[in-house]
Formats: structure tokens, C-alpha cells, sequence
């Protein structure tokens, strides 16, 4: 029988019919902890209360209209990331996947305005910039593009973290470089800082534009309002998505004027970006992550966190090899199998999320309470527990 939802993904058998702050519940009453907050979604939780008072107003007043019209909840966060971040515009869409769409169309006619095309994009392998075709080109690698060519071309993908690579391919015909701070479904890879400013200069070098993705390391994730502030260097344009909504679908492409000094009247569009309802969510999500005293918050939770991982990696060697990230954007390496963590994890009532590299996620609301990290931490130590015991019996 074919299902009624297309099955593209391999979905746990749970149905999660409520949640607040770091917690979810499930159809059958249990109560699950959430580390994985929507895969770095949910950033100020489960129906924070805060995000539910905006919504419930602006939807009493107004959903959509369209770009057709100026938006004021739309012109007033733009507003506010301009005057946050290097940007000096924002064009606003749904998700992470068609703000990619769009730093690819920003950066090839940002060349093509100024009369010398380039076509050139350089990425990063175990890189993952969205699901579209373009997207998937851009980040390259056989799980990502196999069964949907041809793919749009112009992409060369370098191994992570090499700066002698990007000095041998940066060119006078390269468009731009797009990497992420940090990787996220890659293995919460991080790129040092002098990797991010020595790239910034071979961009500069070569007349290229510099692209961050921080989709999934940007709005508070880190520690610091978007990734790469800790490296002292901004791009030319800036992906960001996930976190900014904090549930809602909501994703913005930020931009110097001159790299999107190509992009006039006509050159792209969409129906639903910046809709009055997720601008007005969006709004209130970056007044308090933006807010100095919740960043130096998120740290010391971090602190916290990593603290306790890195005794579970000290109790349980067999299973867990070290802790890698910034901020709350945490991954373990694991000894065995990350889908084993997962499940076992799940036993426990605890969410985390698989990625690559053989790391488990903990992506948790980055206002998650010091008892629920405290928690979390037990529940992986049961979990690694039963997982340790399962080796041992099975040797």
C-alpha cells in the first residue's frame, strides 16, 4: 500500500501532540527531553510563551498579503538584522533550502551586473545547504545528488578545512566560496578562525564573494549572534533560517549592498517570504537572542553541557570518543554507531539527532534550563550505560 505522506524519510514511531519548553509529549502520555529542538528550530523552545503572544496578535490582524505590498513587520526586522549584523539588505524566505537558491542567483549576477560573468562557486565537501537541485549540487557528494542530474553546474567541492586547497582553486573566474562555520549535518564540524579570515582575504584577493551559511550555527546558536562574529571577519552574504523563526518557517539571505547591487526589480521573488505573521515572530525572536545578557546565557549553558559530556566520554569510552562544537551546538563522537546512540537515547525519553562523522546532535532550545541539562547529561549516561552492557554481552 503506498503511504499517504511520501516516504522520503525513516521516521521514528513517535507522535508528539504537545510540548512546552524543553519538552515534548507524546500521544501516549510520556514526556520525551528534547536536545534536539526541531533540529535547531525551536530556539527559544516548545510554545515559548513569548513567541505565542506575537503570534496570537498578529494573527487576529493580518497573515499575507504578499510582496506585492510593503510590509511594515517585514521592513521593521529587516531593520533590525541591518543594524545587528555587516548586512545592509535582507530578502526573506521560507526556509534554508531557498535562501540558498538565492546566494547562488545573488552571487553569479552580482559578476554578470558588473559586465565580467563568473560562474565559479567553491564549496566544501560534507557540506549541506538545503534539498533543492541547486542546493544539492552546491554541497555535492554521491547521498546528496545520485538519481537527479543533470545537476546545475559551475560547483567544485574541497575537502573541509583545507586553506592550501582554496588557495590553488580560488581564481579570477571564481564567483564565490560558500562554507558553513559550522558544519551541522556534516558532524558539527567547526572551522577555525584563522581558516575564516585567511578565506576572507583569498576572496578578497580574487574579487569573490565570500557566502556563510549559517543556517543551522546562526541566531544565538554559538554563543554569539551568528557564527563567524568569533572569527572577526563577515561575508559578503549571509544565509540564515532555522533558529530565526523559532518554529516558525522563516529564513532570510543578508546582504552587503554591493554584492547585492545586481539583484533589481524582477530578478526574484516569492509568494510567501516575509509574510506579516513570520516577520512578526522573527521580530521577537532576534530582540531576545540578540539581547547581550542571553548570549553570555547561552554560554555558561554551554558550559555547563559540555562539562557533562565530557564525563560521560570519560565514564563510557567504549561509546563516546570526545565532544567538538561552540556554543550549544554540540556533537559526540561516538565509538559505535550514532543510530545506536539515538535509540538508546530514546529509551531514555531523551531526543538527539544523528549527523555525519559518526556525531550525535544536541542542538537543545538555547534557553533550556539548567535542571533539564542536568537531566539530559543522566539520561545519556543510562543510555550509554545499556549500550556499553549490550557490547559487552555481545563480545
Amino acid at each position: 500500500m503506498i503511504p499517504s505522506v511520501l516516504p522520503t524519510y525513516s521516521r521514528l514511531p513517535l507522535s508528539f501532540v504537545s510540548g512546552e519548553g524543553s519538552w515534548l509529549v507524546e500521544a501516549d502520555g510520556r514526556r520525551f527531553l528534547d536536545m534536539g529542538a526541531g533540529i535547531a528550530v525551536n530556539a527559544l523552545g516548545h510554545a515559548a510563551p513569548e513567541l505565542v503572544e506575537v503570534l496570537t496578535a498578529q494573527a487576529k490582524k493580518l497573515w499575507h498579503v504578499s510582496n506585492l505590498y510593503t510590509i511594515p513587520e517585514q521592513e521593521r526586522l529587516a531593520a533590525k538584522l541591518v543594524e545587528l549584523t555587516f548586512a545592509d539588505t535582507v530578502f526573506f524566505t521560507n526556509s534554508g533550502t531557498e535562501a540558498a537558491e538565492l546566494a547562488i542567483k545573488m552571487a553569479r549576477k552580482y559578476h554578470y551586473a558588473k559586465d565580467a560573468p563568473r560562474e565559479q562557486i567553491i564549496a566544501m565537501q560534507g557540506a549541506f545547504h538545503g534539498r533543492s537541485t541547486g542546493a544539492i549540487a552546491m554541497a555535492g557528494g554521491d547521498k546528496m545528488v545520485k538519481g537527479f542530474g543533470p545537476l546545475m553546474p559551475g560547483f567544485e567541492h574541497l575537502p573541509f578545512g583545507d586553506i592550501e586547497a582554496m588557495k590553488a582553486a580560488i581564481s579570477q573566474d571564481t564567483a564565490a566560496v560558500i562554507v558553513e562555520p559550522i558544519q551541522g549535518e556534516g558532524g558539527i564540524r567547526v572551522l577555525p578562525d584563522a581558516f575564516l579570515r585567511e578565506l576572507r582575504a583569498l576572496c578578497d584577493a580574487a574579487g569573490a564573494l565570500l557566502i556563510f551559511d549559517e543556517v543551522q550555527c546562526g541566531m544565538g546558536r554559538t554563543g554569539r549572534l551568528f557564527a563567524h562574529e568569533y572569527a572577526g571577519v563577515a561575508p559578503d552574504i549571509m544565509m540564515s533560517a532555522k533558529g530565526i523563526g523559532g518554529g516558525f518557517p522563516l529564513g532570510a539571505v543578508l546582504a552587503r549592498e554591493d554584492a547585492a547591487a545586481g539583484m533589481t526589480a524582477g530578478t526574484h521573488g516569492s509568494t510567501y517570504g516575509g509574510n506579516p505573521l513570520g516577520c512578526a515572530i522573527g521580530a521577537a525572536v532576534v530582540d531576545i537572542v540578540s539581547d547581550p545578557a542571553f548570549l553570555v546565557e547561552i554560554n555558561r549553558k554551554a558550559g555547563l553541557l559540555r562539562q557533562g559530556l565530557e564525563g560521560l566520554v570519560a565514564s563510557h569510552p567504549d561509546v563516546f570518543e570526545s565532544v567538538r562544537g561552540t556554543g550549544l551546538m554540540i556533537g559526540l563522537k561516538c565509538r559505535v554507531a550514532p543510530a545506536d546512540v539515538v535509540a538508546a537515547a530514546q529509551a531514555e525519553e531523551l531526543l538527539t539527532v544523528p549527523a555525519a562523522d559518526n556525531v550525535v546532535r544536541l542542538l537543545p532550545a538555547l534557553n533550556i534550563p539548567d535542571g533539564d541539562i542536568a537531566e539530559a547529561v543522566a539520561r545519556l549516561d543510562r543510555a550509554a550505560g545499556a549500550l556499553a552492557g549490550d557490547t559487552a554481552a555481545s563480545a
